[in-house]
C-alpha cells in the first residue's frame, strides 16, 4: 500500500459500518477503496449516506457501491484540471492513477489550495430555529450560573459554533426559543463582535421540544431547520436540504449511527427455547435522533399554541396525516451531544 494512502485506504470488503468507523477515526470524509491490494476506486460519507437511505444493511460490505469512475486524476491530467474536478465534487482528497491502474500519489485540498478557499456551491438561506429554553440540568452545576447556549468550547460558545456552521452555507435568520436565563444570554449575544440576526421568542411555561415553534407561524413561509442547543454534528446541512426537498419529506430527522458493544454473549432462542444462535459480545448498532431536524412550514400550524408538546408527537401526527418522514444518516463521531458532561469534557480536551 502507497505510505502515504495508508490512513485513507481501505479494503472493498469492509462493512458499511466499518467504514463509517475508519472515517470516523481519521477525521476524513471519503476513502480510497483496493481490491486485493490494487486500487478500486473511492467512497464518500455521502455514498454511505445514500446507501444507508436505500435500506443497506450496516453490516453489508462495500464493494456494490465503490465508485470506480470519477473521484481520481489521470497521469495526464494538468494541475488546473485537478483542482477543477476537486472543486466539482468537493473532494477532500484525490488519488493520481496511472493507466494501468496503479496508484501514484495523492493530491490534498490542503496542498492545492489557499487555506480560505472552499468549494463553489450554492448557499441556502434557510430560518434556523434554536430551541434554547432548556435548564441544562445534565450540565450543572456550570448552568446554575450560565444558560446552557454559553457553555464555552474553548474559543467559543455552543450557541456560536451552532450559528457560525448555519452562517457557512448561507443561513441569516435565527430564531431562539427562551425561557432560563435568557436576559444573560441576550446580553452576551448583544455585546458580541460578530452579530447575528437572532429574534428571541419566549416560553412563559415548558412547552417541550417542538412547542414553542407554534409561536412563529406567522413568521416562516419555508423549509426550516430546528437544532437544540447542545448539539454539533460535523455536516454540510446543505446534504440535509438535498435530500429532504429530492424525497418530499414533510419532517427529516437528522440520526447518528451509533453502536454499542452488549458485554455478554447473547444467545437467541426459538420454539420452546430451543438455541438459534449464540454470539460473543456483539456491536449492535441504531439510528439516533440527534435533535437536529428539517421541517416544511405548514408543519407549523399542527402544533397546538401554548400546549406542552414534543417532536415525537408532531412526527407521529405527520406519519398519521400521509406525510414522508424521512431519516439523514451521519456517523456516529460526526455528532457530539454537548449537553452529556462525559462529551463536553471529551470535547474541550481534544481542543487543549
Amino acid at each position: 500500500m502507497h505510505s502515504k494512502t495508508a490512513n485513507i485506504s481501505i479494503d472493498s470488503g469492509r462493512s458499511i459500518l466499518q467504514v463509517l468507523e475508519k472515517m470516523d477515526h481519521e477525521g476524513v470524509k471519503s476513502l480510497i477503496v483496493n481490491r486485493d491490494g490494487q486500487f478500486l476506486g473511492m467512497i464518500t460519507i455521502g455514498d454511505l449516506q445514500r446507501a444507508i437511505i436505500k435500506g443497506h444493511s450496516l453490516t453489508q460490505a462495500i464493494d456494490p457501491i465503490v465508485d470506480t469512475h470519477k473521484i481520481y486524476a489521470a497521469e495526464n491530467d494538468d494541475i488546473e484540471g485537478v483542482k477543477a474536478k476537486m472543486q466539482k465534487l468537493r473532494a477532500e482528497f484525490m488519488p493520481l492513477v496511472s493507466a494501468s491502474g496503479e496508484l501514484l500519489d495523492v493530491y490534498y485540498w490542503q496542498d492545492l489550495f489557499e487555506m480560505h478557499q472552499s468549494e463553489a456551491r450554492e448557499k441556502i438561506d434557510l430560518p434556523v430555529v434554536i430551541m434554547a429554553g432548556g435548564q441544562g440540568t445534565r450540565l450543572r452545576p456550570l448552568t446554575n450560573v450560565i444558560p446552557k447556549p454559553l457553555i464555552p468550547l474553548n474559543e467559543k460558545t455552543i450557541l456560536e459554533l451552532i450559528l457560525d456552521q448555519f452562517c457557512a452555507i448561507g443561513c441569516s435568520r435565527f430564531y431562539m426559543s427562551v425561557n432560563y436565563k435568557f436576559e444573560i444570554l441576550k446580553y452576551y449575544l448583544d455585546n458580541l463582535e460578530t452579530k447575528y440576526n437572532v429574534d428571541f421568542f419566549k416560553e412563559d411555561i415548558p412547552l417541550g421540544t417542538i412547542g414553542s415553534v407554534s409561536l412563529l407561524k406567522d413568521k416562516i413561509k419555508t423549509p426550516f431547520f430546528v437544532s437544540n442547543c447542545d448539539i454539533l454534528i460535523d455536516q454540510d446541512y446543505r446534504d440535509v436540504y438535498d435530500y429532504h426537498v429530492r424525497n418530499k419529506n414533510k419532517i427529516t430527522i437528522v440520526a447518528a449511527v451509533k453502536t454499542y458493544r452488549i458485554p455478554y454473549g447473547v444467545v437467541e432462542t426459538g420454539e420452546n427455547g430451543s438455541l438459534t444462535g449464540l454470539s460473543e459480545k456483539p456491536d449492535i448498532s441504531y439510528m439516533i435522533n440527534t435533535g437536529v431536524y428539517l421541517l416544511d412550514p405548514e408543519l407549523i400550524h399542527d402544533i397546538p399554541e401554548n400546549e406542552f408538546y414534543h417532536i415525537t408527537e408532531l412526527i407521529e401526527k405527520t406519519r398519521g396525516n400521509g406525510g414522508r418522514v424521512g431519516c439523514f444518516p451521519v456517523s456516529e463521531k460526526s455528532w457530539t451531544d454537548i449537553g452529556d458532561w462525559s462529551e463536553y469534557l471529551k470535547y474541550i480536551n481534544k481542543g487543549s
